[in-house]
């Protein structure tokens, strides 16, 4: 594909899921705990991410909005089929969670898919990240970094550079 074509696919696809993510509070706000089915939520999010399976026969969707968006969603289905829970996980509480020695997998359990994974062999290191604003509404990054056996060494939080405020941009 030529260049020219590529970065048109590419910003396409990045309006694509910025559109998706600001209809999220229209689709959110059509789904009710106990009310809502697994067809609901499907009917307005789309096949999730990841299915992760949970005690009692209950299932937990990943709905991620990353590398363009600043969310990812966790919907939980009941075993009976009706959704018991809808939360946005890139949280600081969430971020504190994430302690050094802590796995990949569950650190991508508790945050849902990094917006860049990015492998520095020479320190032998991996960065994960994920775009999220913090309240009232700075875009930062926070990052994980884990050692060659994938686990969590350290996190860091920072600027969002590749947000529009950064890049002489607006909202």
């Amino acid at each position: 594909m030529p260049l020219n074509h590529r970065a048109a696919a590419t910003l396409a696809a990045a309006f694509c899921l910025l559109a998706l993510a600001a209809c999220d509070p229209q689709r959110i706000s059509e789904l009710q705990p106990g009310v809502s089915t697994e067809a609901d939520v499907r009917d307005r999010f789309g096949a999730p991410e990841n299915v992760w399976d949970e005690p009692g026969g209950a299932r937990t969707f990943e709905y991620n909005r990353q590398p363009a968006g600043q969310v990812n969603y966790m919907i939980t289905i009941g075993a009976d089929g009706r959704m018991t829970a809808l939360q946005q996980v890139l949280t600081q509480d969430n971020f504190a969670r994430v302690q050094p020695g802590m796995g990949m997998d569950a650190v991508r359990r508790l945050l849902g898919k990094p917006a860049k994974v990015t492998p520095f062999a020479l320190q032998n290191e991996t960065h994960a990240t994920w775009r999220y604003l913090q309240p009232p509404n700075q875009p930062k990054v926070f990052s994980v970094i884990y050692g060659p056996d994938q686990r969590v060494l350290r996190t860091q939080t920072g600027d969002d550079l590749d947000a529009p405020e950064f890049k002489g941009g607006g909202r």
